[in-house]
């Protein structure tokens, strides 16, 4: 691929081997304005209002084009990621085609600058990753580019646009060409990514602001079909168009490849590919440029696509691209998704990844956050006043990256929505749900329908399980029935994925005998949208007399359980995402003083 006057240098060493309203009144939620029950207090972590300005991003970017670096090098085996672009070239990933964003509205340039404070550029590091939006405040990439770099303090991430941005001779960004610019507030990398030998290359960036472009969704765990041998596939990015210089495009290209069976994979490249975390793409490269179509430097972090789903990111392969016999070989997403799709929901208080408490006293109806220190909690912020509620869920309607809460009022049942507008840089209150007193459950566990979006259910008087589909906005599509008999419940619970299968699940206590049982998500609506129930537990209101799900408290990507016995000790269940074996790990305690509280949420 290729671009402008101003040179911009990589140098790459790969590897030489290879519901609705009561039931009387309607069946939709209402959304409109609405005065806040109580003042609440701004978020401690603003990173909208404490963002680097667009001249320091840019000043990363144009650190990052002057860099020759290589994210994530290692002496075993080298990535598809690369410094910067020489224009004057003829632009084409090798072997692809330019395409535009409007056809891949969802990719994102990923720029490193870091300049160390010193004026010697010779110990700068700079570097150049693809990225695709997943989520409006979320980048999903390749761990090599993401893992042992400060991308808060030095990353820039461009979307809405096709073209890198062009600079003068003296290294200044003068056009953006249309595209948004952004920082980066949080950076995450799967656990069990190892540098040597590029092993789950997988990471997701969150930004402080929610971009405009189009999201894409990642394929689901056990996607068996979109990984059949022969498969076409489209491989995007802005990388070297030719294995005889280091040169980037200035543009976006894109090239269809087929997939290979893993046992193609393992006989070109032996135990450097792992079977199950690894998938490889294309035909076998000639030798050289003539004949030869693929991935190349540049292109790390990119997306590999089937049927609009990401089942592949670009992450590694030969030296220059091109040797006889080599393909392209990218993380395979399925076998990853659980793991990174809590990272698209890990919306807390504090901001740290940790799934934080939101509590009520009582006595005096004061309502408080707790910030998770993993398996204790320390002191967060006053809400002040909560008399007069009934119910209090955390969640992030608007996957604005701030966490919001729905709450309903004890007088005439209505349900609101209070979510922090970061450019007004205050709280706003909406109306929900007009009466729902006869509402006896209500729980916003995540994306229930596969869209990546949050929704909400609620269990009316009759015990009928509705799903509302959220739109991303804080209002939600028609309701649609689950099934019934989910009055036998005392209580329904759920935020995240508690299996490991990217998709959100919900957990239930018969109020009668104590079974606790979970119930699957299938990312469908209706009917079908939770599988048959499991019994994991027997939980009677004496040993526990509430249970929260808040996320991720321990940190590690995975969803956590909360449950406080009569006395007032809180319990931490962390989460296995092992779905044929034990679903939590051996309670801990995080405190003993939860007594005084009668919301925890």
């Amino acid at each position: 691929m290729s671009g402008g006057r101003h040179r911009r240098r990589i140098r790459i060493a790969l590897p030489v081997s290879a519901a609705g309203v009561a039931v009387a009144v309607a069946a939709a939620l209402l959304t409109s304005s609405a005065e806040a029950a109580t003042p609440l207090p701004q978020p401690t972590v603003k990173p909208a209002t404490s963002a680097p300005s667009v001249a320091e991003l840019e000043q990363r970017i144009a650190t990052a084009i002057a860099g020759d670096d290589t994210a994530g090098k290692t002496p075993a085996k080298s990535s598809y990621s690369a410094g910067t672009t020489e224009q004057g070239i003829d632009p084409k990933i090798i072997g692809g085609t330019t395409t535009t964003i409007t056809a891949a509205p969802w990719m994102a340039q990923l720029w490193y600058g870091d300049d160390k404070g010193t004026p010697d550029t010779a110990d700068d590091v700079g570097f150049f990753c693809g990225g695709v939006v997943v989520a409006p405040t979320k980048i999903l990439t390749a761990a090599h580019c993401v893992a042992g770099y400060d991308w808060y303090n030095h990353g820039s991430v461009i979307t809405s646009t096709a073209q890198l941005p062009t600079v003068d001779e003296q290294g200044y960004i003068t056009d953006l060409h249309g595209g948004a610019i952004s920082g980066v507030w949080r950076q995450w990398h799967h656990s069990s990514y190892v540098p040597s030998t590029l092993d789950s290359d997988i990471a997701v960036l969150t930004l402080p602001n929610a971009v405009t472009a189009t999201p894409i969704r990642m394929t689901t765990a056990g996607d068996t079909t979109s990984y059949t041998a022969g498969t076409s596939a489209k491989v995007y990015g802005w990388g070297r168009t030719s294995s005889t210089n280091d040169n980037i495009s200035e543009t976006l290209k894109t090239a269809t490849l087929p997939l290979q069976s893993d046992t193609t994979c393992a006989n070109a490249y032996g135990s450097d590919f792992v079977k199950g975390h690894m998938v490889c793409a294309g035909t076998p490269a000639t030798g050289s440029d003539a004949g030869t179509t693929t991935a190349c430097n540049g292109d790390s972090g990119g997306p590999l696509i089937v049927n609009n789903r990401i089942v592949g990111i670009v992450s590694w392969g030969v030296v220059d691209c091109v040797a006889a016999g080599a393909y392209g070989v990218f993380t395979k997403v399925t076998s990853y998704v659980g793991a990174a799709y809590p990272r698209l929901d890990d919306t807390n208080f504090d901001g740290d990844h940790r799934g934080d408490l939101w509590l009520r006293s009582a006595s005096t109806g004061t309502g408080y956050s707790r910030y998770s220190r993993g398996t204790s909690f320390a002191a967060g912020e006053n809400w002040g006043s909560w008399a007069g509620v009934n119910t209090v869920v955390q969640a992030d309607l608007d996957r604005d990256g701030y966490q919001d809460l729905v709450y309903r009022r004890s007088s005439d049942g209505d349900v609101f929505w209070a979510h922090y507008s970061a450019s007004r840089n205050t709280w706003i209150t909406q109306l929900l749900a007009d009466n729902w007193k006869t509402r006896t459950r209500m729980a916003i566990p995540g994306d229930v329908t596969g869209d990546y979006l949050p929704d909400l259910l609620s269990v009316d008087s009759a015990g009928a399980l509705w799903i509302y589909p959220g739109k991303g906005n804080g209002t939600f599509a028609a309701r649609v029935q689950v099934g019934t008999g989910w009055n036998q419940y005392d209580w329904i619970r759920g935020h995240g994925d508690f299996t490991g299968d990217g998709r959100t699940d919900l957990i239930a206590r018969n109020a009668s005998n104590g079974y606790v049982y979970l119930y699957k998500g299938t990312g469908k609506a209706g009917t079908g949208a939770f599988a048959g129930r499991i019994k994991i537990a027997t939980w009677s209101s004496s040993a526990y007399n509430t249970v929260a799900t808040v996320g991720d408290v321990s940190g590690d990507g995975r969803a956590d359980l909360l449950a406080r016995t009569p006395s007032g000790i809180l319990y931490l269940y962390r989460g296995t995402g092992n779905a044929t074996g034990s679903l939590f790990t051996a309670r801990v305690s995080v405190g003993t003083y939860f007594k005084g509280y009668d919301i925890l949420a």
